[in-house]
């Protein structure tokens, strides 16, 4: 290693040094480095959504030590970004840490404010109401209509869907309960049936937007849902391939009936677990 950096090779043995430590790399790979040179706020924004996938599939895995790595690739990421706009003389590091406790304390007045820190009975229910009542005041100036456009594109479109869903409900525009937000879908899907190809893909919205309707209700997160769903498909048809091929046959060379009795298996055998 270079000597004016044999200092970074040491582990950090606080928070406090491990930010300056990552901070100052990125400070040096900004100048020496021809790819970290060329990088914007634009040309990360891929590598953001990446590694917090990353870091969710570390969870679901229960993998702890792929955890630990994914998230530093996170933080690595805000860091980054942190240092972009320091240059640009925008803000920088500390900053964002500001504003983020900032925004916590103000957030959470049930465990920080003085006059009503007592009550700490409340259920979540109702520290997320208010959660929700002090980012309404926060934003006082902009319509609802505003507050809904402002939900991130970027975001997975069923949780998108769910975010403008919880916003519109916090003014009252909502299914009474769970059971018209299912009528719902059996309206839709009658829709779907019926419509013309044209309005197909239209219609098929609408059916996913009643679905996450009925999920929110429900308090089930539509995207983990989908996802244990297709978890759910590729092991029955891991089952029915390795079948197949325990028979000597290819999936390509079986009938569908064949496949279909398989799957009737799989699905058989996961309900007597």
């Amino acid at each position: 290693m270079k000597k004016e950096y044999e200092h970074l090779a040491a582990s950090a043995e606080t928070s406090e040094e491990a930010v300056k430590r990552i901070k100052e790399i990125i400070t040096i790979l900004r100048v020496e480095c021809p790819w970290d040179k060329k990088q914007n706020h634009k040309t990360l924004r891929s590598g953001m959504i990446e590694e917090a996938y990353e870091v969710v599939e570390a969870i679901n895995n229960d993998d702890v030590e792929n955890l630990k790595e994914e998230l530093g690739d996170v933080l690595l990421q805000v860091v980054f970004h942190s240092n972009l706009a320091e240059e640009n003389n925008k803000f920088d590091l500390t900053d964002v840490i500001n504003d983020e406790c900032e925004k916590m304390i103000r957030r959470h007045p049930h465990v920080f404010s003085e006059e009503i820190s007592n009550n700490s009975n409340e259920s979540i229910d109702k520290v997320l109401e208010k959660w929700e009542n002090i980012k309404a005041a926060e934003k006082k100036d902009i319509s609802r209509t505003q507050i809904l456009e402002n939900v991130p594109k970027a975001l997975p479109a069923l949780t998108k869907a769910t975010k403008v869903q919880k916003k519109a409900a916090e003014v009252g525009f909502d299914w009474d309960d769970v059971k018209d937000a299912l009528d719902k879908i059996r309206e839709e899907t009658e829709e779907l049936a019926e419509a013309a190809p044209d309005d197909i893909m239209e219609e098929l919205g609408d059916l996913l937007f009643s679905v996450v309707n009925a999920a929110r209700f429900l308090k089930v997160d539509p995207e983990e849902a989908l996802n244990e769903a297709t978890k759910k498909f590729i092991r029955r048809f891991a089952y029915i391939e390795e079948k197949s091929l325990s028979c000597g046959k290819l999936l390509e060379n079986m009938s569908l009936e064949e496949m279909d009795k398989l799957w009737n298996e799989a699905k058989k055998s996961e309900e007597e677990i």
